[in-house]
């Protein structure tokens, strides 16, 4: 596609990517015990021709998630990983943030690493979300009921000392997951946050949460913080009415804007967050795309979500957003970038079977870094 806006040099914070082609997060359960890996360095490399790569979501603290080999950021042999890690991805011309992940309520307590912890399955109020399958537990449970946080500066203080393992680990930046109903998210809606004190009830106090970790990441790296948000809601048990969506989602983003962050990724509306609980449809299906970058004053827009080539190039010139993530493309396309420039077809068909190891799945590389690069016949 000659000429390509998603080709184009763009700014973001402080560094200058290569292109505006992000790779977005994706969960991969590759890390033994959720420590980084030579397999893992193999796959970030493969995709080094991303203007930006995000990793896959780092946890900030041991938690009792259904992905056992989940990375983490939490200690000394996190960093070193990580470290490996990233300065191979620089050494092949990328940039390289850390996401920053807390489960909240989708926790189990008899998931090993919560063990470990020894502290409850923590939430914005004691609210059980609805779902959940816990695969490596017996009986495959689903969600628990959590314990309401205390005083949620606790949870603050762990994502900024995350962000400050990153930073040692070498990280240009950091991104906070405050998408799919995980803690921020949680926070952010009133079905599952139904506290009385000053982090929950209105608007204001629900996004109190979201803002003030913002706020953490962007004193330990500046403006090389960005945030993803997925309004349309649906997936893990979240989702308000249309009107308290857009009231919440239209303050938050206008504050975290404010906070000066390098980009703010939105997240739109698909048929795989598209879930019922007791035969209720909680994602409200309205267009984010539409709804919400005008409000983005200050930090780069990134779109998300199923968008082609050809839609995010025609995002990108129309001037309706900055730079795309993409996911699936990524997973199935390490040359994804090569394939554009070119015009190259995107064929390769995603190993579902192994997009997350199957409990004894020896081979792990398979359906991760074995995706075949493009051979013209």
């Amino acid at each position: 596609m000659a000429g390509n806006a998603l080709l184009q040099p763009l700014q973001v914070g402080t560094i200058v990517l290569k292109n505006r082609i992000a790779m977005s997060a994706m969960t991969r359960n590759r890390a033994p015990r959720g420590y980084p890996s030579n397999l893992m360095k193999e796959y970030y490399i493969q995709r080094s021709s991303a203007g930006l790569i995000v990793t896959e979501g780092l946890l900030i603290t041991r938690q009792g998630t259904d992905y056992p080999n989940a990375p983490g950021i939490w200690d000394e042999k996190h960093i070193a990983g990580w470290k490996d890690i990233v300065d191979a991805v620089h050494e092949a011309g990328s940039k390289i943030y850390a996401q920053l992940w807390h489960l909240g309520r989708l926790s189990h307590p008899e998931a090993p690493e919560q063990k470990l912890a020894g502290v409850p399955v923590y939430g914005p109020s004691a609210i059980a979300a609805r779902g959940g399958k816990f695969r490596g537990l017996p009986g495959t449970p689903g969600f628990v009921k959590p314990s309401a946080i205390e005083d949620p500066w606790t949870i603050i203080a762990q994502y900024k000392q995350a962000a400050v393992n990153a930073q040692k680990a070498g990280f240009d930046g950091v991104e906070l997951h405050a998408a799919n109903g995980y803690l921020v998210m949680q926070f952010l809606d009133n079905t599952s946050n139904q506290r009385t004190d000053k982090w929950g009830g209105s608007v204001e106090n629900r996004c109190r949460f979201g803002l003030e970790v913002l706020n953490a990441l962007i004193e330990v790296f500046g403006q090389d913080v960005g945030i993803k948000l997925s309004p349309a809601g649906g997936y893990n048990d979240v989702g308000m009415s249309l009107q308290d969506t857009l009231d919440t989602y239209s303050y938050f983003i206008t504050e975290a804007d404010k906070l000066n962050p390098g980009y703010i990724a939105l997240v739109r509306y698909s048929l795989m967050t598209n879930e019922r609980f007791d035969g209720v449809l909680r994602a409200t299906g309205h267009d984010v795309f539409e709804s919400y970058p005008h409000l983005i004053k200050n930090a780069r827009v990134f779109l998300n979500s199923g968008i082609s080539p050809e839609e995010g190039h025609q995002f990108v010139s129309e001037g309706k957003a900055d730079g795309v993530f993409f996911g699936f493309s990524w997973l199935t396309h390490p040359d994804l970038v090569g394939r554009i420039k070119r015009g190259h077809p995107l064929d390769n068909a995603l190993d579902f079977l192994r997009l997350i190891p199957e409990d004894g799945e020896q081979d792990w590389s398979k359906g991760y870094v074995d995706y075949p690069m493009y051979v013209q016949s």
